[in-house]
């Protein structure tokens, strides 16, 4: 639970920096919202999560 409110806050912010910036149009972030809520809701949305648990789990096992 944790990991997916530090990924989703992370997500926020880059977008918020992008659409400051004028990186991204506010039609592209619709664009990515709708490919994010439809992905979720397809067979292949467990594959994606087990790949992000996997990815952050080897990135909190590194040590500096």
């Amino acid at each position: 639970m944790a990991i997916s409110i530090s990924v989703v806050l992370l997500l926020v912010i880059l977008a918020v920096i992008f659409l400051r910036s004028g990186g991204l149009k506010i039609s592209h972030a619709l664009v990515c919202l709708l490919l994010g809520f439809y992905l979720a809701s397809t067979s292949i949305a467990p594959t994606i999560h087990s790949g992000l648990t996997a990815t952050a789990d080897i990135v909190s096992g590194l040590r500096p």
